[in-house]
């Protein structure tokens, strides 16, 4: 695979050199240029061919989603910030990742991973059955395919609804009901008002929380007894 030509972009100086350093550590990197301004990366942009683009959002004079929005083909996209608030927005945007500092050299990894599934152009290793249950989502103005045995678990993100799957990350518009109304019954549970998950992707438990993906996901009080009974009907189930 050819180098992975990216520019980090970033106010903060001690940021730049750790984005510089981890993607150093990552043989398929090649990172180009370093700005400590958005409006002085315009130029890169359009003159260096730039693939990836690791973008902080809070910088004065335009800030990272200004700056996206501004860009009329831009290259792929990791948001990295030390806000949570615009994680809705920047999906919107159709972002590779959303990485929040204190940024982990394994959790830089994954976004990198992220960002060869998306330009991947080799066939999917596993053949699709007319068994399997698929759902469309309208993802910026684009229907996108989810097969519904990859979900691990739903979050609810107010008027949204953030799907998790092994791979990535997709943010649709609606409710965590609306979306659970779509799915074939069974296939994902309500653990919290937030949090619907998939039994197959549950790693451990206990009264209070689940393990799925390396994420600790809260357990709602009103929600505990059926979560109980779910796993005893799901072991009871389990082929033998």
């Amino acid at each position: 695979m050819d180098k992975i030509k990216c520019i980090i972009i970033d106010d903060e100086p001690p940021a730049v050199q750790l984005m510089e350093k981890y993607c150093s550590m990552t043989d398929q990197l090649d990172v180009v240029a370093t700005f400590q301004n958005a409006v002085k990366a315009f130029t890169a942009i359009s003159e260096l061919n730039i693939d990836l683009i690791f973008l902080d959002i809070q910088m004065p004079v335009l800030n990272g989603i200004q700056f996206l929005k501004s860009l009329k083909n831009p290259p792929s996209v990791i948001f990295t910030t030390a806000y949570r608030d615009y994680a809705v927005e920047g999906f919107d945007l159709d972002i590779i990742d959303y990485l929040l500092k204190p940024i982990s050299f394994d959790r830089f990894l994954k976004s990198i991973d992220r960002y060869r599934l998306k330009v991947s152009s080799e066939p999917p290793k596993e053949i699709e059955t007319s068994s399997q249950e698929v759902l469309f989502f309208n993802i910026n103005k684009t229907h996108r395919k989810i097969v519904v045995d990859d979900i691990q678990y739903l979050e609810s993100l107010k008027d949204y609804v953030r799907i998790h799957t092994k791979d990535e990350k997709l943010v649709v518009k609606g409710n965590l009901g609306s979306v659970l109304k779509k799915i074939s019954k069974g296939k994902l549970i309500r653990i919290h008002r937030s949090f619907a998950i998939a039994f197959h992707a549950l790693k451990a438990y206990n009264q209070r929380s689940v393990e799925i993906n390396g994420e600790n996901l809260p357990i709602g009080e009103s929600y505990r007894e059926d979560f109980k009974k779910n796993v005893e009907e799901y072991q009871s189930h389990r082929p033998k």
